[in-house]
């Protein structure tokens, strides 16, 4: 395990920007790492996963540790469920498509979401219609300060939309080491009533597959919608969907949509709807264009790319432009979902 000095992070971001590591090390087991965190105590730290959630304005002044923990494992199973454990450094496509390959139900609308597994607790990530937290059972985590190990279940973690523990009360205080999910062997509740499944299915499948589709079907389609919306982070640097869908009031909203009936909505609760994000941004002027190398996808207004040398700040700018431009035109304020270095 070594310790390397300035060390750029432009293949470790998959917006591609250009930043360096005043220090960088890559851990591969949980012993390297509470080595590491021992013996730079006093040294400022960096965790880095996937980098798939984070948009990086100036270089780190920290040490950088990269989380490169493999494997996955079966650690208990009965004749309906499997619970599923695997290590941080896994990529998360790669191991939903693992899950399916063993007909393992509960992953597959989260097909091609980048990143690796690591990262799903802390933003309890989500794809048509699911979320982390409906196959979570835990994950066990390193504390930074003193390297202890924890477990923490679904009720300790917070989950919200896009939210957890691990981004508010507890955030910069472990490093998530592996993940425990509980998946389906039989009697999988597939999921195609959310956005553009249904239509995706009818296209290349059977009545029979279209009515009761395979996780393997479901799960192409879902690869199929996102590679027709989405740019892949290797050819157009980005970090997936940029921002939040809002979430209001019903109250607050009916007066909006009175104004704007022609505005998408969501009854997310009895008091509460979503408003998708990416539909206000396109509303506002801003799908296709570009600001330098800066811009937002043609496909889909929700993803802010990076068209070759944009810095992480042009893109934050451009950003700010979005939220300023949509809360002036709708009265709505919506949130960034990536974490800005």
């Amino acid at each position: 395990m070594e310790i390397q000095n300035n060390i750029s992070l432009k293949k470790y971001n998959t917006f591609g920007i250009e930043a360096k590591a005043k220090q960088f090390a890559k851990v591969h087991s949980t012993d390297e790492l509470k080595i590491i965190l021992e013996e730079n105590k006093a040294q400022k730290k960096f965790i880095l996963g996937g980098g798939s959630n984070m948009l990086l304005t100036k270089d780190i002044d920290a040490l950088v540790i990269h989380i490169d923990l493999k494997g996955k494992k079966i650690i208990q199973e009965n004749d309906d469920f499997v619970w599923v454990e695997s290590q941080a450094g896994e990529n998360w496509h790669e191991f939903v498509l693992w899950t399916i390959e063993q007909n393992f139900g509960g992953m597959e609308n989260m097909s091609l979401i980048p990143g690796n597994v690591g990262a799903t607790p802390v933003q309890n990530i989500g794809a048509y219609g699911t979320e982390i937290k409906d196959t979570f059972v835990s994950c066990e985590a390193m504390t930074i300060e003193n390297q202890e190990m924890k477990t923490f279940i679904k009720e300790d973690c917070n989950f919200g939309y896009r939210e957890s523990i691990f981004k508010n009360e507890a955030k910069n205080q472990y490093v998530i080491t592996s993940v425990v999910f509980k998946l389906t062997k039989r009697n999988h509740k597939i999921n195609i009533s959310y956005g553009d499944i249904m239509a995706e299915l009818a296209k290349n499948n059977s009545e029979a597959s279209r009515l009761n589709p395979s996780l393997k079907e479901v799960s192409n389609a879902v690869i199929a919608i996102r590679q027709s919306k989405l740019p892949d982070p290797k050819e157009l640097g980005n970090s997936g969907s940029f921002f939040k869908n809002p979430i209001l009031l019903k109250s607050d909203f009916e007066k909006i949509h009175q104004q704007f009936p022609e505005m998408k909505y969501f009854d997310i609760s009895d008091t509460e709807v979503k408003v998708p994000a990416g539909w206000l941004i396109e509303q506002a002027g801003f799908k296709g264009k570009r600001f330098g190398d800066a811009g937002i996808h043609k496909n889909q207004a929700l993803v802010l790319v990076n068209y070759g040398n944009a810095t992480g700040q042009e893109i934050l700018n451009v950003s700010k432009n979005i939220q300023e431009t949509v809360f002036k035109t709708f009265g709505i304020h919506i949130e960034a979902e990536v974490n800005v270095i």
